[in-house]
């Protein structure tokens, strides 16, 4: 052993001169100083336990000349008991139940220590009497905590660096209350810091938490803590926890590059986030649990998920409130769900969302108010039986669908604006309902307002412009709407209204189409053919039935406009499962023929019409229960976390068991740039449930050629379920003009003189680009020239029949600009 002198200087005259001078050892000195007295410490090593009763300054050399190690071989090192200076000390220790250094009591200033052991503690303050002042001290720990602070004890530390500790870095318990200024603590085995017990609490500033096997913050336990402009980052668990009645204000932080959930919180604990960032977070960036739990954040911003989980996660009755926030680049940006749990979200915005910005489901409630949500897949979708809230004066733009409501969820939109979506502005099926009040839809690729199922949908004062598919969609005998206007796309007529219907006021852009009902429930749509049952049952066999059915559904066929190839394809199938269950019937074996067929063409050829025909025609042959259609997308289908997307295809494929499940661009369940996408488990399940139920469900496929060519690729199983492909070419502009008349036939119109060579011309010259849609473009002209009829005729102070119903050249919408 090294050990050097101990130079002692009394503090003041008064003092006896024989203490003053060199002692041989720590203690020695100790014995001999009093308040007030300097303690120079020569440079080696001194295997003392020292303990500290007067206010002594006890320091290394000033000189650089060496180091001084106080490293005894069990108990303490150093236990300080009065408001004493320590400075430039190395201390050690050996014991696994004790601390290196012990402070418990008084206000001592600990300055340029390094505390390098294998301890209980590096640093342990203990007691309410504790509070030192601890400056520029490093620990190291590998067997234990870095620094303790506990049962009361308190103080400050500045610029302290706490490394390597083999359990928590720096741990509050017992009513603790200190305050960490600028301090690192990293490259701990545990929390980072932690924080336990009532009356426990925890000031942090500036200080940054790091490279953690384990949690990098962890409140527990009815204790509090605040931190201001620290971070958080490369931790292994989640970065900041708290449970059990905790209460942390995160106040200009970073917590980012966590791997699991940035921050989550539990059983009643509150957050409050002001300023702070949230980013490249592996699961939820906020992630809030159970009743009486609580997160308040205004000013941050989370964004840049490195996984596949909601940023924002609140469910089991948490609440969150979210003020002037950006959430962006990131899976889905808001999930809430159970009954009981609910968000506000104000003056914010939501943007760059893989899947769904806003996500309501089991009950939960959100409220948006002046919100933002762009460049999403789905703006906001409330899912199901009990969700709901209110949207307000929110823009969504650029998003697939703005605003889906499935399942008998019921939420109120008011004044809210979606623009350019590439599906639907607002989507409604499966029994959900909702309230739209002054909403618009602009500028989208499909339709405006697209309401299916019979749902029991209410829409005042909503606006449409620019819609390609149509301004509205609806079911027979489900939305009500009232003063609602469009731009003349998709106009409702009124053989198309389904008794009950109450729609009132404007109907411009308003269409009824027919819903998916049980046979005997059913009502005979306009233009549908009808087929009287037999006054004596006996007078006709089963065959003769079926065979005046499937061919008043055949006549409806051959009815349509054009389609020659796509007829015949459709006859030439119809006839060989006809045969087959003749040669059935005759005892004979019948040929394989597999039902599931791909539509590949452009949008408005008459796909989906084409789909109910078939249906309709197989349960006519008795190879369906019902026949009835379930037209559905990817929206419908594919969830947000693995194992949901199999749940929703599978309730799909249940909904058109007995008939078609029809899946309108299909192409969009395996995008080209898919990465991790769950569409890919739709198409998994789907041939799945193809195989186990070949008898139950005929499955269409539908979409643009080459991307359904793409498509049938996807997956091994995909092209061997679909027995054959039908293509579904352009109109050409005689069959446009055909579909105008007949338009206008069923409307009780005609078209005067000239008006069909104009009709003729305007369809030649019109632009085949990518809003080009076949015959929905045919009806759009025709509903175009209806509404410059009526302006044009409005003038007349007496009109005559002819008046009234004449369609002349002058009535043609003007041809589009070419781009």
């Amino acid at each position: 052993m090294v050990q050097g002198t101990v130079q002692v200087t009394h503090g003041g005259s008064s003092r006896w001169r024989r203490r003053s001078g060199e002692y041989p050892t720590l203690t020695a000195a100790l014995a001999a100083a009093g308040d007030g007295d300097v303690l120079s410490i020569a440079p080696g090593t001194y295997r003392e336990n020292l303990v500290l009763h007067h206010a002594v300054t006890l320091r290394g050399p000033e000189d650089g000349s060496g180091s001084v190690r106080i490293a005894p071989l069990d108990g303490v090192a150093l236990t300080l008991r009065a408001s004493a200076v320590v400075q430039d000390l190395h201390l050690e220790g050996q014991d696994r139940a004790a601390p290196a250094l012990l402070v418990e009591d008084g206000s001592p200033e600990l300055t340029d220590l390094r505390v390098s052991t294998h301890s209980a503690a590096g640093i342990e303050v203990r007691g309410a009497g504790a509070r030192p002042l601890v400056r520029r001290c490093t620990v190291e720990n590998p067997a234990g905590v870095g620094i303790a602070v506990l049962d009361g004890g308190g103080g400050v530390f500045e610029e302290c660096e706490v490394v390597a500790s083999g359990q928590t870095g720096f741990s509050v318990r017992g009513g603790g209350r200190p305050r960490l200024e600028r301090c690192r603590i990293h490259h701990s085995t545990g929390a980072g810091i932690a924080v336990t017990g009532e009356g426990s609490g925890l000031e942090a500033l500036g200080c940054e938490v790091y490279e953690v096997r384990g949690t990098g913050v962890q409140i527990a336990a009815r204790a509090a803590a605040r931190l201001t402009d620290c971070a958080v980052h490369r931790t292994s668990a989640d970065g900041v926890t708290l449970d059990t009645d905790a209460v942390l204000t995160l106040a200009g932080c970073d917590i980012h590059d966590i791997p699991e959930n940035a921050v989550d919180l539990r059983s009643r604990s509150v957050l409050t986030l002001g300023r702070t960032t949230v980013r490249r977070f592996g699961r939820n960036g906020l992630s809030v649990w159970d009743p009486g739990t609580r997160v308040d954040a205004e000013s941050c911003e989370i964004h840049d998920s490195t996984g596949d989980y909601p940023a924002v996660w609140v469910s089991d009755g948490a609440t969150a409130s979210l003020a002037s926030c950006r959430v962006h680049d990131v899976p889905d940006a808001l999930f809430v769900l159970d009954r009981g749990s609910s968000v506000e979200v104000t003056d914010s915005d939501l943007s760059q969302v893989r899947n769904t910005a806003v996500s309501v489901s089991d009950g939960a409630t959100a409220q948006l108010d002046d919100c933002r949500i762009r460049e999403a897949a789905t703006g906001a979708w409330f899912r199901d039986h009990g969700s709901g809230g209110v949207l307000a004066d929110c823009t969504i733009d650029a998003v697939q669908t703005g605003v889906i409501v499935t399942k008998g969820a019921d939420p109120a939109l008011e004044r809210c604006t979606v623009t350019s979506p590439t599906e639907a502005g607002f989507y409604v099926s499966a029994g959900g309902r909702g309230t739209f009040t002054a909403c618009r839809v602009t500028d989208s690729s499909g339709f405006g307002f697209h309401v299916l199922d019979g749902c029991r949908t209410t829409l005042t004062r909503c606006h449409t412009e620019r819609c390609s598919r149509g301004g509205y969609e609806f079911a027979e005998d489900g939305p009500v709407a009232e003063e609602c206007t469009g731009d003349g796309s998709g106009l409702r007529s009124a053989a198309q209204s389904a008794p009950g219907g109450g729609l009132t006021g404007s109907q411009s852009g308003v269409r009824t189409v027919g819903a998916a009902r049980s046979p005997e429930a059913r009502p005979v749509p306009a233009g549908r053919v009808c087929v009287p049952r037999p006054a004596d049952p006996g007078a006709e066999g089963p065959a003769a039935v079926a065979g005046r059915v499937s061919g008043a559904v055949l006549g409806q066929l051959d009815a349509l406009v054009g389609l020659d190839s796509v007829k015949r394809e459709v006859r030439a199938l119809t006839d060989m499962i006809e045969v087959g269950r003749r040669r059935q019937q005759a005892g004979l074996k019948a040929a394989s023929v597999r039902r599931h067929l791909v539509f590949t063409g452009s949008p408005g050829t008459g796909k989906t019409t084409v789909a109910r025909l078939y249906g309709e025609i197989l349960a006519s042959l008795g190879v369906l229960e019902r026949g009835h259609l379930v037209e559905v997308s990817r929206v419908d289908l594919v969830g947000e976390h693995i194992g949901s997307t199999a749940i929703r295809t599978q309730e799909a494929f249940e909904r058109a068991r007995g008939g078609v499940l029809f899946i309108d661009e299909a192409y969009a369940l395996a995008p080209e740039d898919s990465g991790r996408d769950f569409g890919r488990e739709a198409i998994d399940t789907l041939v799945k449930l193809m195989e186990d139920h070949r008898d139950a469900v005929v499955v269409i496929v539908a979409g643009y050629t080459v991307e359904m060519e793409r498509f049938l690729t996807v997956n091994p199983g995909v092209a061997s379920r679909f027995s054959r492909t039908i293509a579904f070419g352009d109109y050409g502009p005689g069959e446009l003009l055909r579909i105008v008349e007949q338009q206008a036939e069923e409307h009780e119109y005609r078209l005067g003189e000239g008006t069909a060579e104009a009709l003729l011309r305007y369809f030649t010259e019109l632009p085949k680009g990518p809003a080009f849609g076949n015959g929905r473009t045919a009806r759009q002209t025709f509903e175009s020239m209806v509404e410059r009829h009526a302006g044009r005729v409005a003038q007349l102070s007496e009109p005559s029949t002819d008046d009234l119903t004449l369609l002349f050249p002058a009535d043609l919408p003007t041809l589009p600009t070419p781009c």
